[in-house]
């Protein structure tokens, strides 16, 4: 496995006004945007193609990282526009352009010190996704899913943990999916009733980058650290 998608399409209304002119991938913690450090970290991981979706001022993404080469690995592009396809119909659209045939998916819009691996079938195991879980962060009172015996995931959310917006996926999982905007969750809700969802603990540092006051606590943290 070689390959991983980094969604780095939204808006980012939250952030507004940063964000009217500066997309949120491009956001700067510890001297890096949140994109280059994605990338550089995956690159340091042996992925060696990324590819990033586009939407809101996308044009800036690809004026600040180019072909990828400086941070050690190829970047290809999936151009949305605005509005975007949404989690789950951006991940459909890159398809064409992932080698591989399983891979990662990052949000672009987190910052954590979890490391990814090229060695992907021990996630997997006998299911096609494996989503990561993170403790709920204390502005979540209850979660998204939560991790049962032989780390399958359920849908129970009391308290849970929540989606930290990174998987790894093989195509299977979008098999026969057809382009067009919706999210990722309905699947991964639909495969952990199925029991075929597996799940594991990041076990790192991990921030959501949603709101000012998120990216504000991220950098006063980074810089201290």
């Amino acid at each position: 496995m070689s390959d991983a998608l980094i969604l780095a399409a939204g808006r980012g209304a939250r952030l507004r006004p940063v964000t009217d002119t500066c997309p949120k991938p491009l956001l700067r913690v510890g001297g890096f945007s949140l994109l280059e450090r994605h990338l550089t970290e995956l690159a340091a991981a042996g992925v060696r193609r990324a590819v990033v979706n586009l939407g809101w001022l996308g044009q800036e993404i690809v004026r600040s990282i180019g072909d990828g080469s400086r941070l050690g690995l190829q970047v290809v592009y999936s151009g949305e526009g605005y509005p975007t396809l949404d989690t789950g119909g951006a991940i459909v659209r890159a398809l064409p352009l992932l080698e591989s045939d399983s891979f990662w998916v990052i949000n672009a819009d987190i910052w954590t010190e979890f490391q990814v691996s090229t060695e992907t079938d021990a996630l997997l195991a006998d299911a096609d996704a494996a989503i990561g879980l993170v403790p709920n962060p204390d502005y979540r009172s209850t979660g998204d899913f939560d991790i049962g015996p032989g780390r399958y995931v359920s849908n129970r959310a009391e308290p849970g943990m929540t989606f930290s917006g990174i998987a790894v996926y093989r195509r299977a999982f979008f098999s026969s999916l057809p382009d067009g905007r919706y999210s990722v969750v309905p699947l991964l809700r639909q495969a952990a009733d199925a029991n075929a969802l597996r799940g594991f603990d990041l076990g790192a540092r991990w921030f959501d980058i949603g709101t000012p006051q998120r990216l504000a606590a991220v950098r006063a943290e980074v810089s201290e650290s």
